[in-house]
């Protein structure tokens, strides 16, 4: 298989499993008649350690064989997730956190590592809008495999058949041909590499944008809830999230066939800024079939908006911290949005509409902050032009004399 057919291959499995490990896990959980609060703790067990994706992504960027490093962070994850679901069938609750745990240390490398080395297959935009829809299609199908398979077999078989599938694409990605680090891409140390996201200023106003947005996307499915509730039944919620994926696939799909253009940054602030109108107008809407559209929009706008979100990583990132550039900011989203699913859960009494409007404004402020950034680092440039200028027939008076 071509090498980019390869990547995606092993980025659907690996994303796949991701996503589907927390409704695997929680419903193993339920299964073996544990304590509901034992299910919250597999997933924090699962989810927290991505924070440390800065550390693995440094080793990522020094590494010299980087096939051989994300091949053996998937085989971990696999086998630490297989004994993790063992655990809980057979060991006290302990240990199957603390292998859930180091699963979950490997996440990071499953998604923004993954990532970060896909410009070595081919720089192309149309490769950004592939890595986002097996983003997209890992996110759907992981979850649904796992639902399908623990109601034909049971939750542990479901659980080990994900492990399964990481192995797999372990064994894809050492067949990638992405070769040595190049020697023009030498790497920055930790620190400089988590000051590039400060520091460089498109990548900076990047990073707003998609941790602010990351609060009202964590808070959608609470929000699609109260909404159905209010629309129509307190079922009709899910409809809404299935409407809101079915249109982030068809987003991703969009942007592969017709790669987006222009500059990386000016299109990201542009999507966002849609995305907050389209938020506005699911609070407006009356209907439920209208909101059920409104939800599908919703998903293929936050599809585009992401992929110009990969499109300036690659674009903006200093080639020696890339990978600590995608890991950092994937794991930074993802603390954002359990911080908005959590806001959300606490202010659900709202009511869908406002909750919907108030996601809507945080997205826009987030769009009116890289907007100010984006100004005020103009004018400072144009300061020091100015200054260079100015200093420049002094220092020919001074060299005259």
């Amino acid at each position: 298989m071509p090498g980019l057919v390869r990547y995606l291959t092993a980025a659907v499995l690996v994303r796949g499993a991701d996503s589907g490990a927390t409704v695997g896990l929680v419903l193993l959980a339920a299964h073996q008649r544990l304590p509901p609060v034992m299910g919250g703790l597999l997933i924090a067990a699962l989810n927290a350690p991505h924070l440390l994706g800065p550390w693995l992504a440094a080793r990522l960027d020094k590494a010299i064989q980087r096939p051989r490093l994300l091949a053996a962070a998937y085989l971990l994850y696999g086998t630490a997730l297989s004994a993790g679901a063992l655990a809980i069938t057979r060991l006290p609750a302990i240990v199957a956190l603390l292998a859930v745990g180091v699963a979950g240390c490997c996440g990071p490398l499953l998604t923004g590592g993954l990532s970060s080395v896909l410009d070595d297959l081919g720089a192309s935009r149309r490769n950004q809008g592939w890595d986002a829809l097996s983003y997209g299609i890992g996110g759907t199908a992981g979850p649904a495999a796992v639902a399908g398979l623990a109601g034909l077999t049971g939750p542990l078989p479901a659980v080990l058949g994900l492990a399964a599938a990481t192995l797999v694409a372990s064994a894809l990605i050492l067949t990638l041909p992405l070769g040595d680090t190049p020697a023009h891409r030498e790497p920055v140390g930790l620190r400089a590499g988590l000051k590039s996201l400060v520091a460089v200023p498109p990548l900076r106003r990047v990073t707003v944008l998609t941790l602010l947005s990351a609060v009202q996307l964590g808070a959608l499915p609470v929000v699609a809830v109260a909404l159905g509730h209010e629309l129509y039944d307190t079922t009709a919620g899910a409809a809404l999230v299935v409407a809101y994926g079915a249109g982030g696939l068809a987003g991703s799909a969009l942007v592969t066939a017709w790669p987006l253009r222009g500059e990386p940054e000016i299109l990201a602030v542009r999507l966002f800024a849609s995305l907050a109108v389209v938020t506005v107008l699911c609070a407006l809407t009356t209907s439920y079939p209208t909101a059920i559209t409104g939800f599908a929009v919703l998903g293929l706008v936050n599809a585009t908006s992401f992929t110009a979100t990969l499109t300036a990583r690659t674009r903006y990132a200093p080639p020696g911290a890339r990978a600590q550039v995608f890991v950092t900011s994937a794991g930074l989203k993802v603390a954002m949005a359990a911080l908005g699913a959590a806001l959300a859960g606490a202010a659900a009494e709202l009511g869908g509409r406002t909750l919907l409007i108030s996601t809507a404004a945080i997205t826009l402020t987030a769009v009116a902050t890289a907007l100010l950034d984006r100004r005020l680092t103009a004018r400072k440039h144009r300061r020091r032009e100015h200054a260079h200028v100015a200093a420049e027939p002094r220092q020919e008076r001074t060299s005259g004399v």
